[in-house]
């Protein structure tokens, strides 16, 4: 199975923006927390996903930048422990 999420942050404004996309792309349950601890948990608790493609971020603001490496490094470290277990994970950037 190649299960694909396409997170969109085309334009987003503040940091609360970029967690309402994640919250929507990745069907995170209500209780989701919209900060980067709670990505990390629910990514691994509620995502299956073997492919996250990340799109519209160059439309963001320098002030966002720190945020999205972090964005990065947490599906960096997912992909590693994934891959660790033998399951199927990437990010990619796409424009």
């Amino acid at each position: 199975m190649n299960n694909k999420i396409t997170l969109d942050l085309s334009n987003c404004k503040y940091l609360g923006e970029i967690h309402q996309r994640i919250k929507e792309a990745f069907d995170f349950p209500n209780f989701y927390g919209e900060n980067w601890d709670a990505f990390e948990d629910l990514l691994w608790s509620n995502c299956s996903a073997e492919i996250i493609e990340i799109s519209g971020e160059n439309t963001l603001s320098k002030e966002l930048f720190a945020e999205i490496n972090i964005l990065h490094s947490i599906l960096a470290d997912a992909k590693s422990e994934r891959l660790s277990k033998g399951l199927s994970f990437e990010f990619k950037v796409i424009n």
